[in-house]
C-alpha cells in the first residue's frame, strides 16, 4: 500500500458523513506504518472498542469504511478464521465486523459484514511479520504473492458490497 496522509484517509470514507470522518481517530503513527507490508490500513478506536476503521487502495484512490464489531460471545473457546486472510485464531481473535452501506442503502439501515482479524493485522499475518499466538496459519502451497492477491480480492469484494 502507498503511504497515506491523515487528510487522504479522512477524505476516503464512503459510509459516514464528512463530519463523522473529520472526528474519527486516525492513527498518529502514520509515518511509522509498515506501508510496504500493508494491503490495507486498519485500526481500532482506542476510545470506543466496538469501532474500527479500514482504508484500502481502490483504482486511483483510497476507500475507507467505518466498521462496528459485534459483541463477542463470552465463556467459550472457539477457533475462528478471518474471511480475508484465512488466518485462524482462538478466542476473540476474529470478530464479525459490519459496515453501514454507502449512500441510500446505508441511510435505510443496510449493512454488510465479514469475519476479520480483530486487530486488523491481516497483512502482517500473511507475511509472517506478526505471530498468531495460540491460533495458527494453515499450511498452503500458494506463494506469498498469490496469498496477497487472494486477500486483496476478498477485501475488494467486501468493499464493493459496502459501496454498491
Amino acid at each position: 500500500m502507498r503511504p497515506a496522509t491523515e487528510r487522504d484517509i479522512r477524505a476516503s470514507f464512503v459510509n459516514c458523513t464528512k463530519g463523522e470522518a473529520k472526528r474519527l481517530p486516525v492513527p498518529r503513527d502514520l509515518a511509522a506504518q509498515p506501508w510496504d507490508d500493508l494491503d490495507f490500513l486498519g485500526w481500532r478506536d482506542p476510545a470506543a472498542p466496538q469501532r474500527a476503521y479500514l482504508v484500502a487502495e481502490s483504482g486511483d484512490g483510497l476507500v475507507g469504511v467505518a466498521l462496528r464489531l459485534a459483541t463477542p460471545h463470552a465463556g467459550h473457546l472457539r477457533r475462528s478464521m478471518c474471511s480475508l486472510c484465512l488466518t485462524t485464531h482462538t478466542g476473540a481473535g476474529v470478530s464479525l465486523m459490519t459496515a453501514r452501506r454507502a449512500g441510500r442503502g446505508g441511510q435505510q439501515g443496510n449493512s454488510v459484514g465479514a469475519y476479520i482479524c480483530t486487530d486488523l493485522a491481516c497483512s502482517l499475518y500473511l507475511r509472517g511479520k506478526k505471530e498468531v499466538g495460540s491460533g495458527e496459519r494453515l499450511h498452503e502451497s500458494l506463494t506469498l504473492a498469490e496469498k496477497v492477491e487472494r486477500t486483496t480480492a476478498k477485501l475488494t469484494g467486501f468493499l464493493n458490497k459496502v459501496v454498491g
